[in-house]
């Protein structure tokens, strides 16, 4: 558990309608007179005028800026030790894929990570760690939590919507997470931070009660992606992911492993949250109201997932953290889930 001294939190977070734009006055603002951009694929052509632009207007210098399409570990690690010299801070403006390298080449190099996430697939923009390929397996490495967020609603309202479906999943999961980490610290295996766990409770609570009339609406993308934010301090807090990642993400990582193809991270998530809050007898009407009442269900209806996937995933997810102690964990729980799966009318609409 981290000591409440060394708590690190983002010194910029912009969320909001044209934050995009303003890039440049918030770089200044932190005293970054010279950067280093990282765009995702094709993310030059739909945002890079509006970004270099905005820099120029600060008087920000963009000593290099690029596109890059790699996780590969040893690709980060040529990536961050081939920086210029002079570089203050490293911007990444895109998917998981640029923030996640982005934001391990910074780590590798010391240096602020300024994090701009073009979708709200998941709260990975906020987090302290790196989804990457090691020896060609992907693996969660340990990173910084970003020095800077920047979230501009327009550009997400204008993403495809399976990505604000796989918000919805991620930020709803926290709800079966925290309950997780209670059980484990219950049962002597972790130790419970009550700061964290009431930040984590704060930003799910306030995102699953937050009216809207459209899942883009300005209040439900800035309510999403502030929650989203929220998870991951509530992550730093705690000195690792046991606030917002439970037996519900190990199903999805296990999932990610069997599956040639497996879907967005956050839907997967979604999914196993309705199952673990079943086997926890806990929150499982208001975790189906979300999902029902934003269309989850519906887009994951759409996507043909199959039961037997989440059997074997449910079988294989204590593997995927042998070092946790879950519901999961446990053989009489995996049962459990295996059943809801297989008996569940919710669940017979969305897997085959």
């Amino acid at each position: 558990m981290k000591n409440a001294s060394s708590i690190e939190i983002p010194s910029i977070l912009k969320i909001g309608n044209g934050a995009l734009d303003s890039i440049g006055s918030y770089m200044k603002e932190a005293a970054f007179e010279q950067v280093v951009i990282y765009f995702g694929n094709g993310l030059i052509d739909l945002f890079g005028g509006r970004v270099m632009e905005s820099l120029k207007q600060s008087g920000i210098h963009v000593l290099e800026y690029r596109e890059i399409d790699t996780i590969d570990i040893d690709d980060i690690i040529g990536m961050a030790f081939s920086l210029p010299s002079k570089t203050q801070a490293v911007i990444s403006i895109g998917g998981g894929k640029v923030i996640d390298a982005g934001k391990y080449a910074a780590f590798l190099k010391n240096l602020p990570f300024i994090s701009v996430p073009t979708s709200s697939s998941s709260d990975g923009f906020s987090s302290a760690s790196a989804s990457l390929i090691v020896e060609g397996r992907r693996t969660s490495v340990p990173a910084r939590l970003a020095c800077g967020i920047i979230v501009d609603t327009e550009v997400i309202r204008t993403a495809p919507e399976k990505f604000i479906y796989s918000g919805i999943g991620d930020m709803v999961s926290k709800i079966t997470a925290i309950y997780d980490w209670v059980y484990e610290a219950e049962l002597g295996y972790s130790q419970l931070n009550d700061f964290a766990v009431m930040i984590a409770k704060k930003a799910v609570n306030s995102f699953v009660r937050t009216p809207y009339q459209s899942i883009k609406d300005e209040l439900f993308l800035k309510e999403l992606l502030d929650s989203l934010a929220m998870s991951g301090i509530a992550n730093e807090i705690a000195g690792s992911s046991a606030p917002t990642s439970g037996s519900e993400h190990l199903i999805s990582h296990a999932l990610d492993k069997l599956l040639e193809l497996p879907q967005l991270h956050g839907i997967q998530v979604g999914v196993a949250t309705y199952i673990m809050s079943i086997v926890h007898d806990h929150r499982q009407k208001r975790v189906n109201t979300v999902l029902t009442e934003t269309g989850f269900w519906d887009y994951s209806a759409s996507l043909g997932m199959k039961k037997s996937d989440f059997i074997r995933a449910i079988d294989m997810a204590p593997s995927i953290k042998p070092h946790r102690h879950t519901y999961l964990h446990e053989e009489t729980y995996r049962e459990a889930a295996k059943r809801v799966v297989e008996e569940d009318s919710v669940l017979a609409r969305v897997l085959q």
